[in-house]
């Protein structure tokens, strides 16, 4: 085997590897960077623009991000962080695309109204509270509300075509909402980083970390093909693979990994390329979760922009498979149990009935069944404009709960160690959306007086309202969301818009 050290290891060639891997050159140009990926290609997984909804996670339109409390309470609370996190993307993205690390601005991100629709009195009016509490925050102040029948059609109309008339419905709409392919970002990136001088290796598989006693980790790595093992001396690693993400981090052994396990839910979306219909729909339009469904699995109507090819997504229908990666194997859910993390992944299949009583629903549910669920959106839809494409896996969180002994976590974690060499990122949504707050806050925790003595100055250059938002202040955040929106080619024409008879 042959070994080399280098200064940073990303594991995974997604878009939170491309993140940090760009945001390290940004203020250590001088340190060496390899990538391992064990694909052909990298962006193949959850980041590829197909496996996942590339909303641009602001909360606009998600319903998940300001439940209703058992007493009917809503808090406007985490759907302003969420947007706060989404705007720090937004902002670097404007920044990188001025300095020619992105290319063109349509090529990773296009405006798309994102909206909200949904059925029945106690929805809309949970819909109309929502809305009169997020009016009044300064990122939300584009939100529109209508229970018109003619004001929805003119926003989407597949919406309301055919719709029964006696049918009490409300929607929302914000014109800010965007649409990104993260493939894109991910692969502009990396790009950038290699001609920068970091090493991308594909087809390269990363089998386990081992810690030195200098504190350093070895990275021992193959080929996909079997040949060409390697070691690798790092200083610091980030392992961004995604679902695979458990298992090295297991390996690596470190304290803060104990408890942590892993449940795999596969997604798949309907999917319609066909002209007739995609003119017709401009607008991601999601809906309310079915009663035990995991968050991921919100149901919505997406437009995506994918290679300048726009198309229709409809989903997710969640389905099951032990692999963590779509890639992966069948051994990846029984080979990531250990003694640590047994006892609460044991508490959590005995108390989530709700969420295995949804899953199995799933994958019973017929081609029939599946295109009526579609239809409470787009009444009109014909089962043979629509075919069943087979989505990212996520991989959702589960870990040691002091007082109810395990919990199913329906978000991100991040998993750094003690001496800030090895960092981590495990679970899904928000996801790639945040990918900039969460990469950002893996620098500060690893790095703190590098980053408090040099780099903080030059992410804030980059990034101003890092560390602060711009929510508590309106005229900040108008000024952000229209500089932005200029240099990612966001601005919409101001003119009417003309909607069919």
């Amino acid at each position: 085997m042959s070994k080399n050290t280098v200064d940073v290891v990303l594991i995974g060639g997604g878009v939170m590897s491309a993140t940090l891997g760009t945001l390290i050159k940004e203020v250590q140009p001088d340190w060496s960077i390899e990538i391992f990926e064990s694909r052909t290609q990298v962006a193949t997984e959850s980041s590829n623009a197909w496996n996942n909804a590339g909303t641009g996670h602001a909360a606009l339109c998600e319903l998940n991000y300001m439940p209703e409390g058992k007493d009917g309470s809503l808090s406007a609370a985490k759907a302003i962080e969420i947007n706060e996190q989404f705007q720090l993307s937004r902002r670097w993205w404007s920044t990188l695309v001025k300095r020619g690390i992105l290319r063109e601005p349509s090529s990773f991100i296009n405006p798309t109204p994102h909206m909200t629709f949904v059925t029945g009195e106690a929805n809309v009016d949970y819909l109309r509270r929502r809305y009169e509490l997020l009016k009044k925050e300064p990122l939300f102040a584009d939100l529109e509300f209508s229970d018109d029948p003619e004001v929805i059609a003119e926003w989407a109309p597949l919406l309301i075509d055919r719709r029964a008339k006696d049918q009490v419905f409300a929607a929302t709409r914000s014109e800010s909402g965007t649409d990104v392919d993260f493939g894109a970002v991910t692969h502009q990136l990396i790009d950038h980083l290699v001609r920068e001088g970091a090493k991308l290796n594909l087809g390269t598989e990363v089998r386990k970390l081992r810690r030195r006693s200098d504190g350093t980790w070895d990275v021992f790595t193959r080929n996909r093909s079997g040949y060409g093992r390697r070691v690798v001396n790092a200083k610091f690693v980030f392992v961004g693979a995604g679902g695979g993400a458990l298992h090295l981090l297991q390996s690596s052994k470190i304290p803060e990994i104990k408890g942590f396990g892993g449940f795999p839910i596969s997604g798949k979306f309907l999917k319609t390329d066909n002209p007739e219909i995609v003119r017709e729909h401009k607008a991601k339009v999601y809906g309310k979760a079915a009663v035990g469904a995991p968050p991921m699995s919100v149901p919505h109507l997406d437009t995506r922009v994918v290679d300048g090819k726009e198309a229709i997504l409809f989903g997710p229908y969640a389905g099951f498979s032990p692999n963590f990666l779509k890639k992966g194997s069948w051994w990846d859910l029984p080979g990531s149990i250990r003694l640590h993390n047994l006892g609460p992944m044991i508490k959590v299949g005995l108390t989530q009935w709700s969420l295995e009583k949804y899953l199995l629903g799933e994958l019973l549910a017929s081609r029939e069944k599946q295109m009526d669920t579609l239809r409470e959106y787009m009444p009109t839809a014909r089962t043979e404009d629509w075919e069943m494409i087979t989505a990212g896996q996520r991989v959702q969180v589960m870990k040691k709960d002091p007082e109810k002994g395990g919990i199913l976590q329906f978000g991100t974690e991040v998993i750094t160690g003690a001496d800030g060499t090895i960092a981590g990122l495990l679970g899904a949504s928000p996801g790639a959306s945040t990918a900039v707050h969460a990469m950002l806050g893996v620098l500060q925790k690893c790095f703190p007086e590098q980053f408090e003595n040099s780099w903080r100055k030059t992410f804030q250059e980059q990034v101003p309202s890092f560390g602060e938002g711009v929510n508590h202040d309106p005229a900040a955040a108008a000024k952000s969301l229209a500089e932005t929106a200029e240099t990612l080619g966001l601005v919409r024409d101001p003119a009417p818009k003309q909607v069919e008879a």
